[in-house]
């Protein structure tokens, strides 16, 4: 019975713990979001909105998994033996699946801006997403015709499958990326060495969550069926995606350059990081105040550009591309 416990209620008591100081994590990073980037586009706020509201409801799903096995019925055995099924560990999959595809789509978006909107890349990034979605849906239609959590090993294969998935769109989204920022190099040292970081980041978060599912599929392939450790793994999945996504808006002043925290009362004038041969924008120091709203903004010094394009001004659309303004004229001067 010892053993049946621990495999239980201290599997997901230990993933409880674990998730709760994840999800501040999080917490953390939206109240950083809010705090320095106020002027943001409504559109980010909304989804900064949405998954905080998705993973605190996630967060109460494995909540009451741990109070109605430790506390509602602490004094009956069986419960444990039986492994009886709560709806609560059912939702919170599928919450999980839901913020996952979430963050997929977004960063699906960056590789269809990075891409020249290459439409075949960014579908296959969609179709996997949106895919492991069906599959999770599936699988939790399925759950619910399970008697105890035990059982959750019958449908192993649809579960496996769907993580699998999971993984693939995470490393084609990664490689996407590098692929695609890799050829906006231009040969500046300082543009080059941004590129880099950027694709450090794509790199680390793709890493950060498939290993993290692998480590999920792993657990639920090679446990015996009385053992919820693979759950405790997966209650921290869909905050890592949710983490990443955050990571992204809030570490854009920090990849776009140098000297341009409007913060700082800089002025120094600044041109196209991909000045060479791409459709990125330039800007000025006039639009320092609408900078925050582009995700995602990549500007160096003017210095560091070899004098390219000085006085030069863009308009941006909904994606960060628009057309080159020249100074002085109607559509500058509306700005």
């Amino acid at each position: 019975m010892g053993t049946i416990i621990d495999n239980t209620l201290g599997a997901v008591f230990i993933g409880f713990a674990v998730a709760c100081a994840v999800y501040g994590i999080l917490v953390s990073q939206v109240f950083h979001y809010f705090r320095n980037y106020p002027g943001d586009k409504s559109s980010f706020k909304y989804l900064v909105v949405l998954l905080v509201v998705l993973e605190t409801t996630d967060q109460c799903f494995i909540g009451h998994l741990v109070y109605y096995y430790g506390i509602s019925n602490y004094l009956d055995p069986t419960v444990f033996a039986k492994g009886e099924m709560t709806w609560s560990l059912i939702l919170q999959l599928t919450v999980g699946a839901v913020v996952g595809t979430i963050v997929k789509v977004y960063f699906g978006f960056r590789v269809w801006r990075f891409s020249d909107r290459n439409i075949w890349i960014t579908g296959l990034i969609m179709i996997l997403a949106f895919g492991q979605l069906g599959l999770a849906l599936a699988f939790t239609i399925e759950a619910f015709k399970l008697t105890t959590i035990f059982a959750v090993h019958q449908i192993q294969t649809l579960g496996t499958i769907s993580l699998g998935v999971g993984v693939c769109t995470d490393i084609i989204t990664a490689g996407a990326l590098c692929f695609f920022l890799n050829r906006l190099r231009t040969g500046l040292k300082s543009s080059d060495n941004l590129v880099d970081s950027l694709c450090s980041y794509a790199i680390n978060t793709g890493v950060l969550t498939s290993s993290q599912a692998l480590t999920i599929c792993s657990k639920y392939n090679a446990t015996p069926p009385n053992n919820l450790f693979f759950t405790a793994c997966y209650f921290i999945l869909s905050k890592l995606y949710a983490i990443s996504f955050m990571a992204t808006l809030n570490t854009r002043r920090n990849v776009r350059g140098r000297g341009t925290d409007r913060q700082g009362g800089t002025t120094t004038n600044h041109t196209n990081l991909f000045a060479l041969g791409t459709r990125m924008p330039s800007m000025g120091p006039s639009d320092l105040e609408q900078w925050d709203k582009v995700d995602p903004p990549f500007i160096i010094s003017q210095k560091d550009s070899g004098g390219l394009q000085e006085n030069g001004f863009q308009s941006y659309d909904d994606y960060g591309y628009g057309s080159y303004l020249e100074p002085g004229s109607e559509a500058h001067s509306m700005k």
